[in-house]
C-alpha cells in the first residue's frame, strides 16, 4: 500500500509510466487481498488515483492486467543474491522467521496464493510460473538434472512459505534449530546435483 501512496503522491506530475505503475501495484494488493473474482477493476483505478478506463488503455482489460501483475510478483533477480552452496541453510534460517519480517514479499506471496486457489486464475499462473520462476531456477541450477531438481525446489519453497505465513510467528529455541537443521539437509538435497 505504501507503494501505491507513493505513486500517488503528486497527481499533477503523473506521467504514463507512473500511472501505469500506480495501476500495477494497485492491482497486486487488490487482488492479493480480494482474489481475482471478487475484486474490480473500478477498485483498482480508485486505490490507484486514475480513470478505469486506462486500465484498459494500458493493459486492456482484466485478465491482462491479472497476468501484468503476475509477471511482476516474480521478481527475474530472485536467486542472483542467493549462492547454491549456502542456499540451503540461508533460506531455511530465513523461514524460520516470521511472516511479517518482509511484508512486501508476504503481499506478494499472498497474491500467488490466492491466484493459485482460483479456477479463474490457476492457467494464467502455471504460466507465469514456468516463466519466471522454473526457469530461472533451472538456469540457477544449472545441471543436466536441473528440470526435475528445480520443480522440487520450487515445490518445497513454495511449501516452506505457506508454513511460514500461517504459523505467523518466528521459531525459538530447539524447534527452531531442529527446523533449520531439518530444511537445510532437505534443500541440500535438491540443490546438489546427484
Amino acid at each position: 500500500m505504501a507503494e501505491i501512496r507513493a505513486l500517488r503522491r503528486d497527481p499533477r506530475r503523473r506521467d504514463a509510466v507512473a500511472t501505469r505503475a500506480a495501476i500495477l501495484a494497485a492491482a497486486r494488493d487488490q487482488f492479493g487481498r480480494l482474489g481475482y473474482d471478487c475484486t474490480a477493476l473500478r477498485d483498482i483505478a480508485a486505490a490507484a488515483g486514475a480513470d478505469v478506463a486506462l486500465i484498459k488503455r494500458y493493459f486492456g482489460g482484466k485478465e491482462a492486467l491479472f497476468t501484468e501483475a503476475l509477471k511482476a510478483a516474480f521478481r527475474s533477480d530472485f536467486l542472483a543474491a542467493w549462492d547454491p552452496w549456502s542456499f540451503p541453510r540461508d533460506f531455511a534460517t530465513a523461514m524460520a522467521g516470521g511472516p511479517n519480517e518482509d511484508e512486501a514479499r508476504t503481499q506478494s506471496f499472498q497474491f500467488l496464493l490466492r491466484a493459485a486457489t482460483s479456477p479463474s486464475t490457476a492457467p494464467l499462473l502455471n504460466a507465469a510460473i514456468q516463466e519466471r520462476f522454473l526457469e530461472p531456477i533451472r538456469q540457477w541450477l544449472g545441471e543436466a538434472d536441473a528440470p526435475g531438481r528445480a520443480r522440487a525446489l520450487a515445490a518445497a519453497v513454495i511449501g516452506l512459505l505457506v508454513e511460514r505465513l500461517i504459523r505467523g510467528e518466528a521459531l525459538q529455541g530447539g524447534e527452531r534449530e531442529a527446523f533449520i537443521a531439518r530444511v537445510t539437509a532437505m534443500l541440500e538435497r535438491i540443490v546438489t546435483a546427484a
